[in-house]
């Protein structure tokens, strides 16, 4: 059988250094694969945040509409002043 033999100390140093390198390293990765992990789920909430606004802004848009419509049925056409709440109606 094969006698043993030491490493220097310089060689152990080295493993060591290597070792704990790569185990950093490895962490390392482990964080950025959690951090695109969050960073998806985040623009995932942002798109169905975003699919919602739109439709609620195109809800808001039909209600538009037939506000108008109705008015126009009741007053015809014309001009609505908010500030003061005044219908001026069309020539």
């Amino acid at each position: 059988m094969p006698k043993a033999q030491k490493f220097t100390k310089e060689e152990l140093d080295k493993i060591t250094e290597i070792r704990t390198n790569s185990s950093t390293k490895i962490s390392e990765f482990g964080q950025l694969e959690l951090e695109i992990l969050l960073t998806s789920q985040r623009t995932e909430a942002l798109s169905k945040a975003k699919e919602t606004l739109r439709n609620d802004y195109v809800n808001l848009q039909e209600q538009e509409r037939e506000l108008v419509q109705t008015l126009n049925e009741k007053y015809g056409a014309g001009t609505v002043d908010v500030t003061n709440g005044e219908f001026t109606p069309a020539n």
